[in-house]
């Protein structure tokens, strides 16, 4: 393995760590408290009202999920240097903003739009594969 293609393993590797504190923290230390018997939290008063709770904990995963999009695709080139990435990073685009727009639409129960934007990132990138 090259230098670079070990430097490219190296943040991959680093990204999904990263991608998986995030997350892990993010769900102990804010969002514990303000879940009552359901996944998606809701009580956040009486700082913020249970829609906006509802999309900074959507928020907050998608952040992770486009971390480990990204690690996929530095841990892909790190060992296949010399495959033309497009396909890698078109998947990787679609399968994020797919899963994205999976967590807006489930976290605020189809209340706010960016899961329409995310979905149709993540449809373009998907025909465009196919093309």
């Amino acid at each position: 393995m090259m230098a670079s293609e070990s430097w490219l393993l190296i943040g991959g590797l680093v990204a999904i760590v990263v991608a998986v504190v995030h997350s892990v923290l993010g769900e102990v230390l804010i969002f514990q408290r303000m879940r009552k018997e359901t996944i998606v939290p809701t009580q956040g008063q009486p700082v913020l009202r249970e829609r906006y709770v509802r999309i900074l904990w959507a928020t907050w995963h998608i952040v992770s999920v486009f971390g480990l999009a990204i690690a996929g695709v530095l841990i892909f080139m790190s060992l296949y240097p010399v495959t033309d990435v497009r396909g890698l990073f078109l998947r990787a685009v679609a399968i994020s903003m797919g899963v994205s727009s999976a967590l807006v639409l489930f976290a605020t129960k189809g209340m706010h739009p960016g899961w329409v934007g995310l979905l149709i990132v993540a449809i373009s990138a998907a025909m465009a594969l196919s093309s």
